[in-house]
């Protein structure tokens, strides 16, 4: 094969329906629209979700829970992560967003305790949970809430 003998997969490519270009195509007239009404006129139709002046079913069904605007989103990461790094580093946001263990700080960093740190490191974040601490403090390392 080569580059001139390339074409789409048969079927794969169909022209659009050339609508309102006279009676012989059957689109002419009224272009496939019928006679008046709502979806005959230009800009009609209706909004996504309306039912016709049916109560909707976003207004049937029963509100429930709250959402809270102030709460708190923090990107987690288990201490066995930070393994990766060598002894005696200084491990803060910005190190763990440039070596990829977090993509989206969120609102801060929180270090779980899930799994085991063999290296003494220390290690700066927005929030620890109680494991997290002792864990890291056990290899040696220290605990510093920014």
């Amino acid at each position: 094969m080569k580059l001139h003998e390339l074409q789409p997969a048969a079927g794969s490519k169909q022209v659009g329906k050339r609508k309102g270009r006279g009676i012989g195509t059957g689109n002419g007239k009224t272009a496939g629209r019928g006679h008046k009404g709502q979806n005959a006129r230009s800009g009609g139709g209706v909004r996504p979700g309306f039912e016709g002046g049916q109560n909707p079913l976003y207004r049937r069904l029963p509100k429930r829970g709250f959402n809270n605007p102030f709460r708190k989103e923090y990107a987690v990461v288990n201490i066995e992560d930070l393994n990766s790094f060598a002894a005696g580093t200084e491990v803060t946001p910005e190190l763990l967003m440039e070596q990829g263990v977090v993509k989206n700080p969120q609102d801060g960093i929180k270090i779980l305790g899930n799994g085991e740190i063999k290296v003494q490191l220390t290690v700066k974040a927005n929030k620890f949970s109680q494991s997290a601490v002792e864990k890291i403090q056990a290899a040696g390392g220290k605990t510093e809430v920014i």
